[in-house]
C-alpha cells in the first residue's frame, strides 16, 4: 500500500489517491482543500520535526524519513515517508507545495521529544506566548518615556511585577478565546487560516489565525485549554495583588494601586469578553476591534503609569494624558494585527456569527479600514513629537520622524499587498509585516523615548 498525498506550501491536502484513503481513514471529500497534512501527525513532531523534514526536501530535492502517522480512528500506524517539493510545471517555476509517499513498515518507530519541543509546546504553541509582546511593549514604553523624563520616577520591582502580570493576564485571555472559539465551532469550520510556515524566519511555524490550532493538534484537550486559562489567571491575580502591595508600600498612598486595579480589570475583561458570551464582543460589528485598541493601547499605558509609579499620579494631570497618547498608537498598531489576521477567517467567522468588521464590511471594501487604521496609528505617534520634546532630557525630533517615516512606508508595504492579495494565500507576508512593524515600533519607541546614548 502506497499513499500518495499532494498538498500546498501551506499543507492544505490538494491530492489524494485511493491507497492514502485507506491507509488514513479519510476521504477524499473530508480532506481535499479543507484539512492540513499536520493532521495525522502528533502535535510535538508537528512542531518539533515537521518544518526541520521540508526545509530538507527543498535544499536536496527530497528527504526520507521514518515515522509514525495517526488514522481518523485515532489508532496509530509506522512508516516511512518521502517528502519532495512540487513545482509548477517543472523546477524551473515557483514552488507550489509539496509530494508525501508514505508506506506503512512492520519496525516500531520512536521519536523522542526534546525538552524544547515541550517548551515551545506550551509557551508558544498552546499560549500563543509570542504575541504577548503587544502587551509588554507599551509598558516598556512607559518606563522608558519616565526613565527619559528624570530620575528615580519609578520603581523596577513594580515594573517587573507589572510585566509579569500582564503576559499571564494576555496569555489567559489568549487560551480563553481558544476555548470559546472552539465551542462556538469557529475554528472547527476554519479551513483557511494563516500559518507562517517557512514564510518567515523569526515567526517559523506560528499561528497567525484561526486561534493556536492546539486543540485540533492534539496539544491540549478542550478542557484542558479551560483549565490552564483559570489558572494563568490566578497567576495573574497573584501577580497583580503582589504589585499592588508594592505600590502602596512605594507611594504610601492607596490611590495608584486602586486606579491600577480599576485599569486591570477594565482590560482583562475586555480580553474575556472579546470571545466569550453573553457579549461576544467580536461579533459585534467593531466593538471587538474598539476593545482590542483599548485594552492594548490607552487602558494598557495609563495602568502601567499608576502601577510603576514612585509617586501619586494625579487623575487629568499632564502626565495622565501623556500615558493616554502614548498608548494610542501602540493600540492601533496591535489593532492592525488582529484586523488583518481576520481576513483568512472570514468565511468561518461569518458562519458562526463572529460578525467583526471583515465580515461586516466584506474584505474587499474593508481593505481601506487597514489603510486609515496605519494612518491613524502614525498620526497619534507623530502628533507626540512636542510632548515627547517637552518632557523628555535627550530627545532627537529628527530621530523621531524619521523613525515613524521609515516604519511608515513599510507599513504601506504591507498595505499594498493586501490591497493587491486581498483574497489569495499570498496575503500572508501582509499577516508578517504587520505583526514586524508592531515589534519594530516597539522597539523604536523604546529607543526615542530615552536617547541617554546621544
Amino acid at each position: 500500500m502506497k499513499s500518495i498525498i499532494i498538498c500546498d506550501l501551506e499543507g492544505v491536502i490538494e491530492k489524494i489517491n485511493s491507497d492514502g484513503e485507506k491507509l488514513f481513514g479519510y476521504s477524499k471529500e473530508e480532506l481535499v482543500g479543507k484539512k492540513r497534512v499536520s493532521l495525522f501527525s502528533s502535535g510535538e513532531i508537528v512542531i518539533q520535526n515537521v518544518g526541520n523534514w521540508l526545509a530538507s526536501a527543498i535544499k536536496y530535492g527530497e528527504h526520507n524519513t521514518k515515522t509514525y502517522f495517526i488514522r481518523k480512528d485515532g489508532t496509530k500506524f509506522n512508516a516511512a515517508i518521502k517528502i519532495t517539493p512540487t513545482f509548477s510545471n517543472g523546477k524551473n517555476n515557483p514552488q507550489t507545495g509539496y509530494c508525501g509517499i508514505t508506506i506503512p513498515i512492520n519496525e516500531e518507530v520512536k521519536i523522542p521529544i526534546k525538552f524544547s519541543t515541550i517548551f515551545i509546546k506550551w509557551a508558544f504553541a498552546i499560549t500563543r506566548g509570542g504575541f504577548t509582546s503587544a502587551s509588554l511593549f507599551p509598558i516598556f514604553a512607559i518606563a522608558a518615556f519616565m526613565a527619559g523624563s528624570g530620575d528615580g520616577l519609578f520603581n523596577i520591582i513594580s515594573l517587573i511585577l507589572c510585566s509579569l502580570g500582564i503576559v499571564f493576564l494576555h496569555v489567559s485571555s489568549n487560551l480563553f478565546n481558544d476555548y470559546y472559539d472552539v465551542k462556538d465551532g469557529t475554528d472547527g469550520a476554519n479551513n483557511e487560516y494563516f500559518n507562517a510556515g517557512l514564510n518567515s524566519t523569526v515567526l517559523e511555524g506560528a499561528q497567525l489565525s484561526g486561534g493556536s490550532r492546539a486543540v485540533e493538534l492534539g496539544l491540549i484537550t478542550h478542557e484542558g485549554t479551560l483549565s490552564l486559562a483559570r489558572k494563568m489567571l490566578f497567576a495573574a491575580v497573584i501577580v497583580t495583588g503582589t504589585l499592588l502591595f508594592n505600590s502602596f508600600n512605594v507611594t504610601g498612598e492607596i490611590s495608584n494601586a486602586q486606579n491600577a486595579l480599576i485599569l486591570g480589570l477594565i482590560g482583562g475583561l475586555l480580553g474575556y469578553f472579546y470571545t466569550a458570551r453573553p457579549l461576544r464582543l467580536v461579533s459585534r460589528r467593531g466593538l471587538g476591534e474598539i476593545a482590542i485598541f483599548l485594552a492594548f493601547g490607552p487602558v494598557l499605558t495609563l495602568g502601567a503609569l499608576f502601577a510603576i509609579s514612585n509617586s501619586t499620579v494625579e487623575i487629568y494631570s499632564q502626565e495622565f494624558f501623556n500615558a493616554i497618547y502614548l498608548g494610542i498608537p501602540f493600540g492601533l498598531l496591535t489593532t492592525n494585527i488582529l484586523y488583518i489576521n481576520q481576513y483568512p477567517d472570514t468565511v468561518s467567522d461569518a458562519s458562526t456569527g463572529k460578525n467583526h468588521l471583515i465580515v461586516t464590511l466584506g474584505k474587499k471594501n474593508a481593505r481601506w479600514g487597514y489603510l486609515l487604521i496605519l494612518l491613524a496609528a502614525f498620526g497619534s505617534s507623530i502628533y507626540l513629537t512636542e510632548i515627547l520634546a517637552k518632557n523628555l532630557l535627550n530627545f532627537n525630533k529628527s530621530i523621531f520622524y524619521a523613525g515613524n517615516g521609515l516604519l511608515f512606508i513599510y507599513g504601506l508595504f504591507a498595505f499594498f499587498n493586501l490591497y493587491k492579495n486581498y483574497n489569495s494565500r499570498d496575503l500572508v507576508f501582509s499577516n508578517l509585516k504587520t505583526i514586524y512593524l508592531q515589534i519594530f515600533y516597539g522597539l523604536f519607541m523604546l529607543l526615542a523615548l530615552n536617547l541617554f546614548f546621544i
